[in-house]
């Protein structure tokens, strides 16, 4: 085999590559964020043209992309050491950690002036705040305390409030309970994440909440913050952005999570926290189904 054999061989192919820096933005989250960003228009009060539309919630999923790139390439030794991310494009030496850092510096330097024009300047800095607050104190958190927990939801909350601001112009009741309906979700949800991860998030370094507190107050949490998940989804009803319908299926969505999540808590072992999480991603699912057609 000649050396220019071996070199083409090895030399990253366009498509492969194209991938590879698409996985930086971590596109099942990206996803999320579209599809909760593009839920606070919807319930919001108010009309914004389709191209405008359009244009705010793309430009929320790359600025969410971006913040994703900065963490991969800041994490990029961390993720090195656990199974479950050894193999993304910087620790597996696919893509230079430059171009993450290029892309996560260069994207949002575009997508935010995007915002505030397509939608106003509040959503746009809405943007801001949770990018900075998911990179420089979210990121670096997670390997000092298990508090991370509740700073990291913030930033997860902020696309459906900006959704609704993109809108309404404005921070009101309704948009602070769409941010506290997804700010309540996140908490139990990422529970079960540290709790099934748990010896991999160590391998890590990471001060997970799990790897802190230990098993079973881990499923105390859970517990507690599924309870007050209930009451959170249910702050749509009486502002008016949801009917009956929405009501009957978050009531039934709550109170079946909360019995689960309460069944765990004398249990040990990863296998039912793996499936709890699972559960939280139907209920997201279900409640902003419900949602929707409420409207």
């Amino acid at each position: 085999m000649t050396v220019a054999t071996a070199q083409a061989r090895t030399a990253p192919q366009p498509l492969a590559y194209l991938k590879d820096l698409v996985l930086l933005s971590k596109p099942r989250l990206s996803g999320l964020v579209m599809i909760t960003s593009a839920g606070g228009m919807w319930l919001a009060p108010g009309h914004i043209g389709t191209a405008r539309a359009v244009l705010t919630v793309l430009a929320t999923a790359v600025v969410v992309g971006a913040a994703n790139a900065l963490n991969c390439y800041l994490e990029r030794d961390i993720d090195a050491r656990m199974r479950r991310t050894r193999d993304r494009p910087l620790p597996a030496g696919r893509v230079d950690p430059f171009v993450a850092l290029g892309l996560g510096i260069a994207a949002p330097a575009f997508a935010i002036p995007i915002l505030s024009l397509a939608a106003n300047g509040l959503t746009a800095l809405l943007a801001l705040v949770a990018l900075l607050t998911y990179v420089l104190v979210y990121t670096p958190m997670k390997q000092r305390s298990a508090a991370a927990l509740f700073v990291g939801a913030v930033p997860g909350a902020i696309p459906p409030l900006m959704g609704w601001t993109s809108v309404t112009g404005g921070v009101d009741a309704g948009g602070l309970a769409l941010f506290g309906l997804l700010f309540a979700w996140q908490l139990p949800h990422f529970l079960a994440i540290s709790l099934y991860l748990r010896e991999d998030y160590q391998r890590g370094g990471l001060r997970m909440f799990a790897s802190v507190h230990g098993e079973r107050a881990t499923r105390l949490w859970m517990a507690l913050t599924t309870i007050l998940l209930l009451p959170a989804s249910l702050a749509l009803v009486p502002l008016g952005l949801a009917g009956t319908g929405y009501a009957v299926t978050a009531a039934v969505l709550g109170i079946a999570l909360s019995a689960y999540a309460i069944s765990g808590i004398g249990r040990e072992g990863g296998r039912w926290a793996r499936t709890f999480f699972l559960g939280t991603l139907v209920h997201l699912t279900v409640l902003f189904v419900a949602l929707f057609l409420s409207r």
